[in-house]
């Protein structure tokens, strides 16, 4: 894999990126979060989703967690019988998904989920026997566990394959954005949302049932209830058992109606109702900001040699492989040389010449370890998704990549907005073709 897919996968704002820095959120959060408690009931099954079930132990597991979630963020929890239909009717949600994804091949093996493990337990500054310690002594189970960030990754996985790759955004579409944002300011909103989903065709009587259940919503905030807690008892969307919270969301991530309301609004405020093919929204404008038009970043002038990972060549064999380069360069070889005659990137017929790299276009191990060098340093052996590099820093500089940035931050906002629009529908669709049972009120 040459080095442009590395770089797309790890640009700032990128739907990629997006999603993963959503799960690594996610993930950091149950160290604190996770908890398993011990069942004394005969576990039964409350839900058949096509050959694929969801126990009582399973959702009670998740609503301990969620409820453990709420406490720590001071947001009142709905009732037990709202929050566990709400639960509940995300896992149905979540095994649809799952299901598709085993039936298009897609999956995690334990090695990839071992060194995404590993990535969770370096952010914390843990080792990762020191990271399992810690989740174990505080009840967790530790299979459960890595289940879970298997899944999480799995499902990240799924959406970039049906939603993400197929989105496209014309140069047009970018044209046309930058004429209307020329000589305006960057606006970002801190949001919070509830929304109530409404299924594809509904009908009449469906469409009042759901407007009405999100004006109950909007008054009891109105009424001086919690906006967290009323999301937390109202809102079917993913982030609903989080208080509802959208964090920082860039204007151009957003459909036009929305921001035609954010506009008017002070920091506190509710927008009005908002109805969209996805159903009926509701939001709160936390905070705004602008952001500066002038970017200046420091780049850095690199160059490396790749030896893959892959079917055909072992973790082991890539490394040893690298180590070998590694030292034919410490006696004199010119990297270049080494590069043009071994790398299996696309830059290897540039002597493995990357050019000016910007922060973020990179994958976060490339980037650490180039961080790390200086200039004519050759780095040891760095993994990567893509297999072993060696790295060597040629330069760095400051520069103004103000025009380059916007170009690209444009076609990702659009991109955002797209997969976010065509995502929710998409899992609609996916969830009335599954044949579903809830048994919650079986005894």
């Amino acid at each position: 894999m040459n080095i442009q897919p590395m770089r797309a996968q790890a640009r700032p704002q990128s739907t990629r990126s997006h999603n993963l820095a959503r799960l690594t959120v996610c993930v950091v959060a149950l160290i604190s979060q996770l908890s398993f408690a011990a069942v004394d009931t005969v576990d039964r099954i409350v839900a058949v989703v096509n050959r694929g079930v969801i126990t009582q132990n399973d959702l009670d597991a998740r609503i301990s967690t969620i409820k453990t979630n709420l406490v720590q963020q001071k947001i009142a929890a709905p009732s037990d019988d709202v929050l566990r239909q709400q639960v509940l009717d995300r896992m149905i949600n979540e095994q649809v998904q799952l299901q598709y994804a085993t039936s298009v091949g897609i999956k995690v093996d334990d090695a990839q989920l071992e060194r995404a493990i590993a990535r969770i337990a370096e952010q914390n500054q843990l080792s990762v026997p020191d990271f399992r310690k810690a989740l174990t002594d505080q009840g967790n189970n530790w299979n459960a566990f890595r289940e879970d960030i298997r899944n999480e990754i799995i499902l990240t996985r799924l959406r970039e394959r049906e939603i993400d790759a197929k989105i496209v955004v014309t140069d047009s579409e970018i044209d046309d954005a930058l004429k209307l944002a020329a000589g305006k300011p960057q606006i970002e909103f801190n949001l919070a949302h509830i929304l109530i989903a409404l299924p594809e065709n509904a009908s009449p009587e469906v469409i009042q049932q759901k407007r009405a259940r999100i004006t109950a919503a909007r008054q009891e905030i109105e009424e001086g209830k919690d906006f967290g807690s009323v999301a937390a008892k109202y809102s079917t969307a993913q982030d609903a058992t989080s208080g509802g919270q959208l964090g920082w969301r860039a204007s151009g991530t957003l459909p036009q109606a929305f921001v035609d309301l954010l506009d008017k609004l002070k920091p506190g405020q509710l927008t009005e109702i908002i109805r969209s093919p996805a159903g009926f929204h509701l939001m709160k404008l936390l905070d705004k900001r602008t952001k500066s038009d002038k970017e200046v970043v420091q780049q850095t002038h690199a160059r490396h040699i790749l030896i893959k990972v892959n079917e055909i060549t072992s973790d082991d064999d890539a490394k040893r492989k690298i180590i070998q380069l590694r030292d034919r360069v410490q006696r004199g070889a010119k990297f270049e040389d080494v590069a043009k005659a071994f790398s299996e990137d696309g830059s290897a017929t540039k002597g493995g010449d990357l050019g000016w790299i910007s922060p973020g276009e990179t994958v976060p191990e490339f980037e650490q370890a180039m961080a790390a060098l200086a200039p004519n340093e050759v780095s040891q052996p760095v993994r990567s998704p893509f297999g072993y590099h060696l790295i060597q820093v040629l330069g760095r500089r400051e520069q103004d990549v103000t025009k380059e940035h916007a170009r690209f931050r444009v076609a990702s906002e659009i991109k955002q907005r797209k997969s976010d629009e065509q995502f929710e529908d998409w899992v609609r669709q996916l969830r009335d073709k599954a044949f579903v049972n809830i048994r919650l009120k079986d005894q």
